[in-house]
């Protein structure tokens, strides 16, 4: 895979990803604004988001071709850990934005910072640590 089709997928990924997250933390909003509303969305956004991701990423960048439940479920767990060492990035720079901004529009502009962030690290976290049956050719 070149450089730039991984950078393109990565990317697409991370978007379809991000606006999963994003709507169920709009749907979960709609119920309520309260402290307590906002941590349920951000974190079953987050879970919506990692779930799409770990598929997207295992079969398109990292050509994953690892086998039964014990091997799945090793790098799912992996790729959870890994994901909540950058999830705080996420997590910060969301509410950092929604606590100095209390705007929907600036949340939402700070998850997509964050992630982006995040994300970003994530590869290489993952590359390294997670899917390491087959190396990927090409860029590092």
């Amino acid at each position: 895979m070149t450089l730039r089709t991984l950078i393109l997928r990565y990317a697409a990924f991370a978007v379809a990803a991000t606006l999963a997250n994003l709507a169920v933390q709009r749907a979960i909003l709609q119920v309520g604004e309260t402290a307590v509303w906002f941590a349920a969305a951000v974190g079953a956004g987050t879970i919506v988001g990692l779930a799409i991701k770990y598929m997207l990423d295992r079969r398109w960048i990292f050509h994953d071709v690892g086998t039964g439940a014990r091997n799945h479920a090793r790098k799912f767990s992996l790729y959870t850990v890994m994901g909540g060492v950058t999830t705080a990035i996420f997590w910060g720079t969301e509410t950092a934005f929604w606590l100095i901004w209390q705007t929907d529009p600036m949340r939402e502009l700070g998850a997509v910072l964050g992630l982006s962030v995040g994300y970003a690290v994530k590869y290489n976290l993952d590359r390294r640590f997670v899917f390491t049956d087959r190396r990927l050719e090409g860029p590092a």
